[in-house]
């Protein structure tokens, strides 16, 4: 495991009520039985969706909270919905940022009465404030973590409300990210529901976290510990007396490990967090792309007077072990793994940031096929559906929290941020798929403020989570100060594009490490931009309104031969998986739009470049004949150049053999190719683990 600090105590206090700590090494052994059994978790939470049904309006309207409010005259829309999906990303930076309303009504079903009712919004950019009736819930600050309001006391089973919610993206000096390049769009951009509990039940608005923390002691090929802490709170006017039990099952719902407490007192308006240690023998781990297995570990709550099961959580177990060795390599479950993946924003074309679950899906899916093993989620917490994808995928998780280029020296800011941090790491506590914890990306000051803010980011990660890694992307010289607090400094380096030649980019890492050869350190973001119409033969460079589509491509074939060369650098991650809405943005013939991506934004288009990592990073078969678009020819001599993972390609041009190329790079090439007048046909082939593959282009010369 990484080194870190000794086991974090939480402390906090509830709205109304006291909090107690119970850790129990008592009670039924953890072990598994002796015969396996099989366990179903009791359904014993509904919830309901409010995605549908809404009216929404774009800009302040005075009293729309109130429930006779006319709203007829609204558009009728459905959430996720985000009011800058197209002015977000048309270029110009004069997207709407403000106010926007939304109503709906809302009936409880009658079965629900005497449950407790909890409001729950994925996300809402970037301040929202909810009322029911007329009356304000409250209000959440930050555009990217999940929240909850409790509204047992405001929505009566059987009686029709109002839920009303204000939302503003508007510019806000005490919410992080100040400034960013990409569109901070607007609008309730993710899923909204109802959910009801029982009055004794695990917490609901512990930062709106799951409440059910699963912390791994120690993980090895023969056992694994670990630690289940309920956070359980009563809710009811008088003490109740609880049993929780703790049950870890394996994916085919046996039992593996079983623990009960002891029967205790809790207090009316109360909590209590209790822990129990359970231990899995034999663990079948986690272990990356190679076998992301997991387990669920499930927490009952039992009213012990009454007998019954009142409340019920399961979360994702993949049981791992992670670290740096001894040469700064990342190694998981003790076997060192490279990390090479890319970076993810929240956007595609038409949609925006209201991305289904489906969009989430078919992202990740891409992000399988390149053959990626970690993923940094920039520069924000993403929906939980990503985070979901990614255990099961395999990949390695870099999570970060939204303080992006500057900060504003005040409390408010600061006490913003690390909210924002505890949301992020509570929310996401139990997902396998994360080891590092993101602290910035690219602060542009190395100033007393700057670092006192990372400093106390750093410091809350150690309290939070002593077992994860801290991270910081910096962009400043390897001695600024702010790349000193994290356990592990990467950098953002987009050496071709920004300044300098994409050869550099070895020289920069050989020199950092020689100057510091116990410094751990990874590249958080690289790349270059593409257009995939414009187009030129092995082009040196490109131009502000030009971005031609083989010059990204050359520069990740340069940048991933000098990353593969150095295993000391313990990640890479591509910038970006997809192009993405950057608004005041106007270059690449794209205004509005930040071109790095591997895959257009609207997903319809793989790059060059795409291919160049899949032919490197997947044991797929990969056959691609690079300038595929470039369809429209206007010089007879050409270069073939192709990406594949076969050791020998063949060429052949208008049914005229080219001949064979063999490559120790996984690039291919042809020169001095005659092209002639009209259409041509090229036809790659090569036999790729016993199978043949075949590529084919359509290539036309226009005449003299």
């Amino acid at each position: 495991m990484h080194e870190l600090p000794s086991r974090r105590q939480v402390l906090g206090t509830l709205a109304g009520g006291a909090l107690a700590t119970f850790a129990l090494g008592g009670g039924p052994a953890a072990a598994a039985p002796a015969a396996a059994q099989t366990y179903t978790p009791p359904a014993t939470r509904t919830r309901l969706s409010l995605n549908s049904g809404w009216r929404f309006h774009k800009g302040d309207v005075t009293g729309a909270q109130a429930p006779a409010f006319d709203d007829s005259a609204w558009n009728a829309l459905s959430v996720p919905h985000t009011w800058n999906a197209q002015d977000g990303a048309d270029g110009g930076g004069n997207y709407y940022r403000g106010v926007g309303w939304y109503r709906r009504r809302v009936t409880v079903p009658d079965g629900l009465a005497g449950r407790m009712l909890f409001l729950q919004f994925a996300g809402a950019n970037q301040v929202a404030d909810v009322w029911i009736d007329g009356t304000h819930l409250g209000q959440h600050q930050g555009g990217y973590s999940r929240f909850r309001f409790g509204a047992t006391a405001n929505l009566r089973p059987g009686t029709e409300s109002v839920l009303a919610v204000k939302v503003t993206n508007a510019d806000n000096p005490d919410i992080a990210p100040l400034s960013a390049d990409y569109t901070f769009q607007g609008g309730l951009y993710r899923n909204v529901s109802l959910h009801a509990v029982d009055k004794l039940a695990v917490r609901m608005l512990d930062y709106a976290g799951p409440g059910v923390y699963l912390r791994q002691r120690s993980v090895t090929a023969a056992s694994a510990t670990v630690d289940v802490r309920a956070a359980v709170f009563n809710n009811n006017t008088s003490s109740r007396s609880l049993v929780v039990r703790a049950v870890i099952t394996d994916a085919s719902g046996t039992i593996v490990a079983d623990r009960s407490s002891v029967p205790q007192t809790i207090g009316a308006n109360a909590g209590a967090d209790v822990t129990q240690t359970l231990t899995v023998a034999n663990p079948r781990r986690w272990d990356g792309p190679a076998d992301p297995y997991q387990y669920s570990a499930t927490v009952e709550i039992r009213d012990a007077a009454a007998g019954r099961v009142t409340d019920v959580v399961t979360e994702p177990l993949g049981l791992r072990s992670f670290g740096f060795d001894s040469t700064g390599a990342f190694s998981l479950n003790g076997k060192r793994l490279g990390l090479h993946g890319v970076n993810l924003h929240q956007d595609r074309a038409g949609v925006g940031w209201a991305e289904s679950d489906t969009d989430h899906a078919q992202d990740f899916a891409l992000i399988r096929e390149v053959g990626a093993n970690a993923v940094r989620m920039a520069h924000y917490q993403h929906d939980q559906k990503d985070y979901d994808l990614a255990d099961a995928a395999g990949l390695v998780v870099w999570a970060e929290v939204p303080l992006v280029n500057g900060v504003t020296n005040s409390a408010a800011f600061t006490a913003s941020t690390q909210s924002q941090l505890r949301e992020l790491i509570r929310q996401n506590y139990n997902h396998p798929s994360i080891v590092f914890w993101g602290i910035g990306n690219e602060q542009r000051s190395d100033d007393t403020a700057t670092n006192n803010l990372l400093a106390s980011l750093a410091a809350l990660v150690r309290s939070e989570d002593p077992d994860r890694i801290s991270a910081y992307a910096n962009n400043l010289g390897n001695d600024a100060k702010v790349a000193g607090h994290a356990d592990t400094t990467a950098y953002n380096k987009y050496f071709g594009w920004y300044g300098g030649s994409y050869n550099d980019l070895g020289g920069w890492a050989d020199n950092l490490h020689n100057a510091e050869p116990k410094r751990t350190f990874a590249l958080s973001e690289y790349g270059a931009g593409a257009n995939t119409t414009q187009h030129a033969l092995n082009p040196s460079g490109y131009s502000g309104g030009f971005h031609p589509e083989e010059y990204q491509a050359l520069l990740h074939e340069a940048s991933w031969k000098q990353l593969a060369a150095r295993p000391f650098v313990w990640g890479s991650f591509v910038w970006n998986m997809f192009d993405f809405a950057s608004d005041g943005r106007n270059e690449g013939g794209q205004p509005g739009i930040n071109d790095k991506g591997l895959v257009t934004r609207d997903r319809s288009t793989r790059k060059d470049a795409f291919f160049w990592y899949r032919a490197n990073w997947s044991p797929e078969p990969t056959l691609y004949i690079t300038g595929r678009r470039w369809t429209a020819r206007t010089e007879a001599s050409t270069e073939v150049k192709v990406y594949s993972n076969a050791t020998e390609v063949t060429a052949v041009l208008n049914g005229t053999s080219l001949g064979s190329r063999s490559s120790t790079d996984r690039i291919f090439k042809w020169t001095g190719v005659k092209l002639r007048q009209g259409t041509n046909t090229l036809t790659v082939t090569a036999s790729i683990a016993g199978a043949t593959h075949t590529d084919t282009v359509i290539w036309t010369l226009a005449g003299s």
